[in-house]
């Protein structure tokens, strides 16, 4: 057993058996490569990385390679999500070398931590147009005790061109015309045929999705409606989306969204959770509804602990295959559905030889119509009759041999989760029996989260089984602030809205950067090769991002003008970039939406339970209004209620409604129409 048993994290403590001398990331492994003077080998992936388990198994596993290892390397493994930091360096430092990257990751280091060759995945004999990773292994280690001269020049070149990447620069703001070209951009850059943007692998881009109904909805149009509707209906047909037990894979390996990459992550069904419910607060549309709820459903049932925090990830292999515990075979099919399998069969296509593989991943060929039609049912009955099917299947599939869960918590991603959870539990109070089961959901989140990652007064960015790690990033305070308030807004707990602000407060003493914007690290956190500070919204949106959508919410909560300032001084940070590659800004894109827009503030006094008090926040919260933040409370607020409350006094002793933008408060009402009104103008 190697030094990675007393880890934190599943994927490492997947590895503490390997006959590799693992170190964790640490100043113990650091040293020891300088005084055995040897290069310092790097292996960076996670728990549900399907080709992190393939390189392990052909070489990690293997004593002859491992011995190799032990002898001219020092050999260090770190979990990517536990240390997003060193992912986001050396991936830099991977696509500058290679011209791509992924994961696994692979980065020989010298001892100043400047990388001199790096790769992903490496096979243990060429092939795939790749080197043999024992010949990399033998080539490198010879250079480095032959040439070192040129190791060096090497490492020195590709930290100059790291140095040079991360200078950031405040450029000009941006106007709501640059967003409507933006807008228009995405739209002529999507795929009609199959939906999405680019080939495979497909990647499913909620953030860009909610970036164009945020903007329809900012500049009162449906010109980007269709698009959104036609993406989100046709990655829920199946395949990436999981039809029997709810919840997204990761991206689709082909261009139907039909074959998975089979893990299922915890911040891509928080994502795509909330970009559903905001269609159908749109659209009104019950498919939408029906897969905010499966979604919520399968993270509530397979990513959740018994405390309250929200696991990371499903495996994408279970009992060594990729995919085995979701596909079909037509004989499992019939045996399970009986005399209802000949609808089944007709909705999804299915047939003996299966469509992946000699297996079948479901996904729907026939539509609702169709189907009615062809068996003589009325329209409604075909999403109950499939329903039915799907429950039985899962059953069916519970038997079987699950993947692996990687059960450590994050707080980033927690924080993803708690909005999703927290704005369903208001948005659905009135369509779904589930609502107050969201809301229970999110209260245990956030109460775990502010307990459990904050035991000692500061936050950390992982958990599990009891023990927390040291480090804590950008992401999980900006993340943690955003849940916090979608979760103030569904129940006007001033609890929820008072830790989001002392988070604030710390975020900007803790990661802010003097020349605009915010580094990743915090100030006191471990030097590395270079402080990170990453804007680009990757699968998960950035720190920054999630940062300045804080901030803005925030400053319109307390018309704390220093919120405000730092928000748009970080909004130039990505606005040249942003119209070169606006899909890698999406969630920057949805705050200068709000940034430009002047973010309408809507106070609300009264008693709860009261029926006009009850009758305007359920108008309030019957469309999507993402440029709106709601504060509400009985008369008078107390003293930790946000400050949008005070002052404000109750009309002849009615709940009583304040609307204000841009400096200036409308005339308050007591009459539900008369608010909405003043909303809508």
């Amino acid at each position: 057993m190697n030094k990675l048993a007393q880890s934190t994290s599943p994927y490492l403590l997947q590895h503490a058996n390997n006959p590799v001398d693992w170190y964790p990331w640490g100043s113990e492994a650091i040293e020891k490569a300088k005084a055995e003077d040897k290069p310092i080998f790097l292996s960076i992936g996670y728990a549900a990385c399907h080709w992190c388990h393939v390189l392990a198994h052909e070489s990690f596993e293997n004593p002859e390679t491992a011995a190799f290892m032990n002898e001219n390397f020092i050999n260090i493994k770190v979990d990517r999500e536990e240390r997003p930091d060193l992912d986001g360096i050396y991936m830099q430092a991977v696509v500058a070398m290679t011209g791509s990257g992924g994961w696994p990751m692979s980065v020989f280091l010298s001892h100043d931590l400047k990388p001199f060759y790096a790769g992903t995945y490496f096979p243990p004999v060429r092939r795939f147009n790749l080197p043999a990773f024992m010949d990399i292994l033998s080539g490198l280690s010879n250079a480095w005790k032959n040439d070192r001269a040129e190791i060096e020049k090497v490492g020195e070149q590709v930290n100059g061109y790291l140095q040079n990447q991360n200078q950031n620069k405040l450029n000009d703001p941006l106007s709501r015309e640059h967003l409507d070209a933006i807008a228009k951009s995405l739209e002529g850059a999507y795929y009609w045929g199959y939906g999405g943007w680019g080939d495979a692998p497909k990647f499913p881009q909620p953030m860009a999705l909610e970036f164009l109904l945020h903007h329809s909805i900012a500049n009162k149009t449906d010109e980007h409606l269709k698009l959104v509707n036609h993406c989100l209906y046709i990655m829920a047909r199946g395949g990436m989306y999981d039809v029997v037990g709810g919840g997204f894979s990761r991206y689709s390996t082909d261009n139907f969204w039909r074959v998975p990459h089979f893990e299922k992550m915890l911040y891509d069904n928080a994502l795509l959770a909330r970009a559903y419910l905001h269609a159908w607060q749109v659209t009104k549309d019950p498919f939408f509804q029906r897969i905010v709820e499966e979604t919520l459903g399968f993270v509530s049932r397979e990513l959740t602990h018994e405390q309250g925090g929200f696991y990371s990830s499903l495996d994408a292999d279970s009992e060594g295959v990729e995919g085995k515990f979701y596909v079909w075979t037509l004989d499992e099919i019939r045996a399970t559905l009986k005399e209802e399998s000949e609808f089944f069969e007709a909705a999804y296509g299915i047939t003996l030889e299966g469509n992946w593989e000699e297996k079948t991943v479901l996904q729907r060929s026939m539509d609702d119509a169709s189907l009615a039609a062809r068996f003589k049912l009325n329209l409604e009955a075909v999403p109950v009759k499939l329903a039915e099917s799907h429950s039985r299947l899962l059953s069916v599939r519970a038997t079987r041999i699950r993947p692996g869960t990687d059960d450590k918590v994050l707080t980033a991603w927690n924080g993803l989760m708690l909005a999703a959870f927290a704005e369903s539990a208001r948005v659905l109070a009135e369509s779904s029996s589930h609502s107050s089961n969201y809301l229970d959901l999110a209260t245990r989140s956030a109460e775990f989260l502010l307990s459990n990652l904050r035991p000692d007064g500061k936050l950390h960015r992982s958990w599990r089984d009891g023990r927390i790690t040291d480090e804590v990033f950008l992401e999980d305070y900006a993340a943690l602030i955003l849940g916090l308030l979608e979760l103030y807004q569904t129940d006007f707990n001033n609890k929820w809205f008072s830790s989001a602000q002392i988070l604030t407060d710390e975020m900007i003493e803790k990661f802010s950067d003097p020349e605009g914007g915010f580094f990743d690290t915090p100030h006191t956190g471990e030097t590395l090769l270079f402080r990170p500070k990453d804007t680009f919204d990757n699968a998960t949106p950035s720190g920054n991002a999630l940062a300045c959508e804080a901030l803005l919410k925030m400053a319109a909560y307390t018309d704390n003008g220093k919120y405000r300032d730092l928000a748009e001084q970080s909004l130039r940070l990505i606005s040249e970039a942003v119209l070169r590659h606006p899909l890698g800004f999406a969630r920057w894109l949805s705050a200068m939406e709000n940034a430009l827009g002047n973010m309408k503030q809507i106070a609300v006094l009264g008693e709860a339970g009261e029926e006009n008090f009850e009758r305007m926040i359920k108008a309030i919260r019957a469309e999507y209004r993402p440029g709106v933040v709601v504060a509400a409370s009985a008369y008078p607020p107390s003293k930790n209620a946000p400050a949008l409350l005070e002052q404000r006094t109750l009309i002849n002793g009615e709940a009583t409604a304040y609307v204000c933008e841009g400096f200036v408060c409308k005339q308050p009402t007591t009459d539900v129409e008369i608010l909405i009104a003043q909303i809508n103008a």
